[in-house]
């Protein structure tokens, strides 16, 4: 009976020492809807790289699929187990993780016009379109405003296409694969537009690359990850996703999308 009673003490000790997420085998991540990133079934470039990473881990992910902001304030008041798309040093809780996935930002237009904007000095007299808060996020947008034409910040960003192909602008600042992937959608749609969908876009990228992290309520799954994400990186299975994803947009991206 000693002995059995020192198992059972020896067990209940080991068990409560072990790391937290030892026996949770789904990982619930809190994501933001940006196709191609995070598409509605939980499918793309952010998602495959999340996967790729925490099942090398021996995790597997279910992701829900937010509003894109809304999903870090569902982390800070819920509890899932960790949330995608959070800029370096967000105050969000939790542990951070290092850097795992970069959007490039830039400028898009109709190739047809032959203009070349290799920085925001290019865009001074033209009218200008941006996703919302850009101007706060991107270095430099709010001092250049001044010079455009019009500027205009629209939360619809398949608008944005609209807008583009229309010639109601000449430019739109954003994520180049982000743009590319409303473009690709707006062409699908059925019905009657008053523009042509199939106009040649080109992507310029003008601003350095935007770092984002995770948070997890567990520590020792954010180091899992960083351990996971080393390893899928010095493999190579990270850049191979990115350029994969890369080349679906390639009529547009050229090789402007992180070098890809």
């Amino acid at each position: 009976m000693l002995k059995a009673t020192s198992f059972v003490a020896a067990l209940s000790l080991a068990l409560f020492q072990s790391p937290s997420h030892a026996s949770a085998d789904e990982i619930t991540i809190l994501a933001g809807d940006l196709p191609p990133m995070f598409n509605e079934d939980g499918s793309g470039r952010e998602a495959e790289v999340i996967s790729t990473v925490m099942e090398r881990c021996g995790h597997t992910v279910t992701f829900e699929i937010q509003p894109f902001t809304r999903h870090w304030k569902t982390y800070s008041n819920g509890t899932a187990d960790a949330v995608a798309t959070v800029p370096v040093g967000m105050p969000l809780g939790g542990t951070q993780s290092d850097v795992y996935v970069q959007y490039q930002n830039g400028v898009s237009f109709l190739s047809e016009a032959g203009e070349s904007y290799g920085d925001l000095a290019a865009l001074a007299g033209h009218s200008v379109i941006a996703f919302m808060g850009a101007s706060d996020i991107l270095p430099g947008l709010k001092d250049a405003v001044p010079s455009f034409k019009s500027y205009k910040e629209i939360a619809d960003q398949i608008g944005q296409s609209r807008m583009i192909f229309g010639k109601r602008v000449d430019a739109v600042v954003g994520d180049g694969m982000i743009f590319a992937e409303y473009n690709r959608q707006l062409r699908e749609q059925s019905g009657d537009l008053m523009f042509d969908p199939n106009q040649s876009v080109t992507f310029q990228a003008i601003f350095a690359p935007s770092d984002y992290a995770m948070n997890f309520r567990d520590a020792a799954l954010a180091e899992d990850f960083n351990r996971c994400y080393a390893e899928a990186k010095a493999d190579g299975s990270i850049d191979a996703i990115n350029k994969a994803w890369a080349e679906r947009y390639r009529d547009t991206l050229g090789t402007q999308y992180l070098g890809h």
